[in-house]
């Protein structure tokens, strides 16, 4: 509809123009702006020029693949982003976690599916729900935790964290000593059931654990505690 100004714009990259089509239409019905283009290049080229609040990304394009424009996109941006594929392997998934993916389908998709998952995104990376408590910095010995910019600093530097990796990391951090399962890190995180498959959480952690490692060059912030799940480790005083 001409005229018409949306608060919120995702990019998709994906080489089915017909289905960006099916999905923008999809979209519009929820108040939010999509724009795709082809190929990874150029979706690399909008990001930097635009303003999104979520990126939709084919792991099947031609030229440069999914994966590969996801680890470019990282070089300069935690925008969130939710990876599509036609195919199954686990392995394939994995490695979207690992290089940094929000989150993951299958298709085929139920168009509804898509929707809410993509809404889902833009309500807690860009919003963080309102909740003031997301908004509070958090200090311990040799690290705070930034949420404006969703960034860690330390002794030896700063970095910034994918949406998921800080809302762990905070999620942790809040409860820090208790130790939480890998049930309640995946519903508190991934706001939906938890299917036994700890292949997203364990590989968002390792993407953590290696950034805390860089800014504090200690290795030990978040404990894993054995079949259960995770800790934020108490021996390091919160500040106030």
């Amino acid at each position: 509809m001409a005229g018409v100004i949306y608060l919120n714009n995702v990019l998709m990259i994906d080489d089915d123009l017909r289905l960006c089509d099916v999905i923008k239409k999809a979209m519009a019905a929820e108040d939010v702006a999509l724009d795709f283009c082809e190929s990874g290049l150029e979706g690399i080229s909008k990001l930097k020029s635009g303003n999104y609040q979520a990126v939709v990304l084919d792991v099947m394009l031609p030229g440069m693949d999914g994966f590969e424009t996801l680890r470019q996109i990282r070089e300069f941006s935690n925008i969130p982003i939710l990876m599509l594929t036609a195919r199954t392997d686990s392995i394939l998934k994995i490695e979207g976690f690992r290089t940094g993916a929000d989150d993951y389908l299958t298709k085929p998709f139920e168009l509804p599916e898509l929707v809410v998952r993509i809404l889902s995104l833009i309500r807690r990376y860009t919003v963080f729900n309102g909740i003031e408590e997301v908004n509070a910095e958090i200090c311990f010995d040799g690290l705070k935790i930034l949420p404006d910019d969703r960034s860690v600093h330390g002794e030896f530097g700063i970095c910034e964290l994918h949406p998921k990796e800080y809302e762990i990391l905070f999620f942790l951090a809040k409860n820090q000593g208790k130790i939480l399962t890998k049930q309640s890190i995946y519903e508190s995180v991934w706001k939906d059931e938890y299917i036994y498959d700890d292949n997203n959480i364990m590989a968002v952690i390792s993407r953590l654990r290696k950034k805390l490692q860089t800014v504090t060059n200690m290795n030990d912030y978040i404990e894993t505690v054995k079949g259960v799940g995770y800790r934020f480790n108490k021996k390091y005083r919160r500040q106030t």
